[in-house]
């Protein structure tokens, strides 16, 4: 397996198709799909997609353009990962709209930023985390997204925990009994 460092060429692919993924996955389904959790304090892919939305608004491209114009002298703004469960609640079918259109933006705006490795390496400073790069954070952003993918998958998946029977055994998504 890759360890390597970040490469903004391999990022944007990835930055680029979530939307896609997200809206593939889930559009016209049965509500059950998108509305269940795993439980207490789990999120439900529609709030996946809520938080992803925020996340677009208030911490990627806001934060990167920080680390490029203060450095470490401003500490970012905290993120919060639960605004969604607050926020006005919009039809699955609009909320993939807004994800879509915002993040077109951004990758749009990452490109014109078009951060070479010397600006990859300014550091900013997080409010939990310290000292990060520009680098470590663009990185997270495409970890961020590949994760939340995986969430969404693992919570549809398992919702046919105890309907598979003994083909759970062959299932590690779903868990072992």
């Amino acid at each position: 397996m890759s360890t390597g460092g970040f490469s903004l060429a391999e990022s944007l692919p990835v930055l680029e198709r979530t939307p896609a993924v997200l809206r593939t996955l889930l559009s016209g389904l049965p509500d059950p799909w998108i509305t269940e959790n795993e439980g207490a304090d789990t999120w439900s892919p529609y709030e996946v997609v809520g938080h992803l939305i925020h996340g677009e608004r208030t911490d990627w491209i806001p934060r990167a353009e920080i680390i490029l114009t203060h450095g470490e002298s401003v500490t970012f703004p905290p993120f919060d990962r639960v605004a969604m469960l607050r926020a006005k609640q919009a039809p699955l079918a609009e909320l993939l709209d807004t994800f879509a259109f915002l993040r077109a933006g951004n990758v749009r705006r990452l490109r014109e930023l078009a951060p070479g490795p010397e600006e990859l390496a300014r550091r900013g400073r997080h409010p939990e985390l310290g000292t990060v790069t520009l680098g470590q954070h663009l990185a997270t952003w495409v970890a961020h997204d590949l994760s939340h993918i995986g969430q969404v998958v693992r919570v549809m998946a398992r919702r046919y925990t105890s309907a598979v029977g003994p083909w759970r055994a062959y299932l590690p998504l779903l868990g072992t009994s």
